[in-house]
């Protein structure tokens, strides 16, 4: 029996442009899933916020200066390397024109995607972006009403790794 893993904290960014488009990222030559697709982020320090880890990881990853941001959703993921909580932020407001400052490409995406694979991370923030586009009331909001708070939503799966989610 194999001793219980300790979950990583990661910061999430979805960048979010006024028409709708999402940034995505590949991810590196040398990193677990290299060529992925995902969402933008990195590892939470010990003694760092949640929005100061994303505004150092934008910055080190895209050199951009994130303005504007704040939590919307959490994740915990059961990759075969790492157990990971991912905790995505949506940002609205940033300086500066995103660019791969490690390697990675960068696209700017609509539902349905166009590049893959897709890590499966990533995976359900797609889904939710669906249903908050189906969802009546103004962009940025989720189908109930809410900004993406914090009640339990259902566990799910995703292929290469567990997926459980809250929202």
């Amino acid at each position: 029996m194999s001793a219980a893993r300790q979950p990583v904290a990661v910061a999430v960014g979805l960048m979010l442009r006024p028409d709708g488009s999402f940034l995505l990222a590949s991810r590196p030559p040398g990193k677990p899933y290299a060529g992925y697709w995902e969402f933008p982020g990195g590892k939470i320090e010990p003694g760092e916020s949640l929005l100061h880890a994303l505004a150092r990881e934008f910055d080190e990853e895209l050199g951009v200066t994130v303005r504007a941001a704040h939590y919307w959703r959490s994740l915990r993921v059961d990759y075969p390397h790492a157990l990971v909580d991912l905790q995505f932020c949506r940002i609205t407001a940033w300086d500066g024109q995103p660019r791969g400052r490690e390697g990675q490409e960068l696209s700017w995406q609509t539902l349905p995607v166009r590049v893959g694979p897709i890590l499966p991370g990533a995976l359900p923030v797609l889904d939710w972006l669906a249903q908050q586009r189906g969802a009546a009331g103004a962009p940025g909001q989720c189908a109930d009403g809410g900004d993406g708070g914090s009640s339990p939503d259902a566990a799910s799966s995703a292929s290469s790794g567990g997926v459980a989610g809250t929202r």
